[in-house]
């Protein structure tokens, strides 16, 4: 009797205001799909600016919810900038300058196949051949170059067992990789590099520090999957400027710079997840001025450069640490388990970071901070990296040969690095995309990651990133033979 009652209400209520689609049995919460098919219906025009939305207790009654469901979807409408409240009148649709395509991650519900991969693809744990992961295989970082790093950090003096370390992070570290970097790359000092656990943490504290909800932010599309999520846990709009073979859309870039006024756009520049693209020296001087001529922040996300080719162009030495924040990392060229990242900044702006780095999770491991530093000074460690990148360099190519042979073609030509974006040129159906590709390989006992894990556009077409470590394996190549035909 309830659900019909429901139905009546709804269908008394359809001539007013459209219903909104929703489902209970659906993962993802009541006020994540109301507020998905809110912002969608703005983003098409439905909802022009001005307009008047239905009351809280009608909605609610429209919809079969609850009050407070309808003032929790509203409220964070009001966060994204999509809506505002006058006192004594209600809520209005407050803009209209973000296309369907470009609305926030948090608008739309992550696909059942790349929840159940999430977990696969970071842990390290899992039995299925690890086609499409994020890290190497343990041998390729050379013989117990981590393990008797760790060993020496674990000699620990006995005196720094009593504190919590220093809040920017090991000194000793920090001055290593300040003589590194202005020996290489650009002049700073070790006062300028603040130690994290790893670049994603990295990217949490830029986001903290300098966004707040409803700002726009600018990735690159395809990018780095867990980034997108990430800006949307904090409220923000992330827009998404095409990148492909080329480099960025710097046409596009702009034109979306003049609209929506972003606070910042994280950059890739050598090595791009998925694609293993690096942009060349002309795209990082207009990427730069774009920056000035719009005052967005820019942070490079650095973390493959040791897998590069030297000279490739650095947003950090063209800049100075002016407009430009550096994240690296040593999960590429060490291990993912030492969780060691690192933020360069100007000397003005780095005492707030640390300001939020001590708020929100007090100092980093000082002996995961001594593992890395007794990694990367020992004096085997330039010579692991190089045999590092021959071997990612003759990986790359098999990976090229083996996917050509069942029928995928590299979305571009990386210039090195641990990854080959592949697909067929044929577009995407309901019954054959990435998801339920991505899906059935699981069953099959592989991880993929699908395209959908990396773009906030709807993909046209079918493909995936793949690991050169892992990926020239019959057990593969197979499935792929196999999902062809089919």
């Amino acid at each position: 009797m309830e659900s019909e009652s429901i139905a009546m209400d709804q269908a008394d209520c359809a001539t007013e205001w459209p219903v909104v689609p929703i489902e209970r049995s659906k993962k993802g919460s009541l006020v994540e799909q109301i507020v998905a098919a809110i912002s969608a219906m703005v983003g098409r025009r439905e909802l022009r600016v001005g307009t008047r939305m239905p009351s809280v207790r009608q909605f609610a009654k429209c919809n079969g919810i609850s009050t407070f469901t309808v003032v929790e979807s509203y409220d964070r409408l009001v966060t994204l900038g999509l809506l505002m409240s006058r006192r004594g009148s209600g809520y209005f649709v407050a803009r209209q300058d973000l296309p369907a395509t470009l609305l926030p991650m948090a608008m739309h519900t992550m696909p059942t196949a790349i929840d159940a991969l999430t977990p696969d693809l970071y842990s390290g744990v899992s039995e299925a051949l690890a086609a499409g992961v994020g890290w190497l295989p343990p041998e390729w970082y050379g013989d117990d170059t981590v393990l008797d790093a760790v060993r020496h950090a674990m000699r620990i003096p006995s005196n720094r067992l009593r504190g919590y370390g220093h809040s920017l992070g090991f000194p000793t570290l920090r001055h290593h990789m300040a003589a590194t970097l202005s020996d290489e790359l650009f002049a700073v000092d070790a006062e300028q590099i603040l130690l994290t656990h790893g670049a994603s943490h990295a990217f949490d504290l830029i986001l903290r520090t300098l966004t707040r909800p409803g700002d726009t932010v600018f990735v690159e599309d395809p990018g780095y999957s867990n980034l997108h999520s990430l800006i949307r846990h904090h409220g923000c709009i992330a827009v998404g400027i095409p990148r492909g073979e080329n480099g960025i859309d710097v046409e596009l870039l702009a034109r979306e710079a003049a609209l929506t006024q972003p606070k910042l756009m994280f950059v890739n520049t050598v090595l791009q997840n998925p694609l293993g693209t690096s942009l060349s020296a002309a795209q990082a001087h207009r990427l730069l001025a774009l920056a000035e001529q719009f005052d967005f922040w820019l942070v490079e996300d650095d973390i493959y450069r040791e897998l590069a080719q030297r000279g490739e162009a650095s947003l950090a030495a063209m800049d100075g640490l002016r407009r430009v924040i550096r994240v690296g990392s040593f999960s590429k060229t060490l291990s993912p388990v030492l969780r060691v990242g690192s933020i360069c900044a100007s000397s003005s702006l780095l005492p707030e970071l640390l300001r939020v780095k001590m708020l929100t999770g007090l100092t980093t491991s000082e002996i995961n901070e001594r593992a890395v530093y007794h990694a990367i000074s020992a004096r085997p460690y330039k010579r692991m990296v190089d045999k590092l990148v021959a071997q990612l360099d003759a990986g790359r190519e098999r990976t090229t040969d083996s996917l050509r042979s069942v029928g995928m073609e590299p979305l571009a030509r990386p210039r090195g690095g641990m990854f080959v974006s592949a697909g067929w040129d044929a577009p995407a159906r309901p019954d054959w995309n990435g998801k339920t590709i991505a899906d059935a390989a699981l069953k099959a006992g592989i991880l993929l990651s699908p395209c959908d894990f990396f773009m906030l556009r709807q993909p046209e077409s079918v493909w995936f990133r793949f690991n050169v470590a892992y990926s020239n394996h019959p057990q593969l190549l197979d499935f792929l033979r196999l999902i062809r035909s089919a």
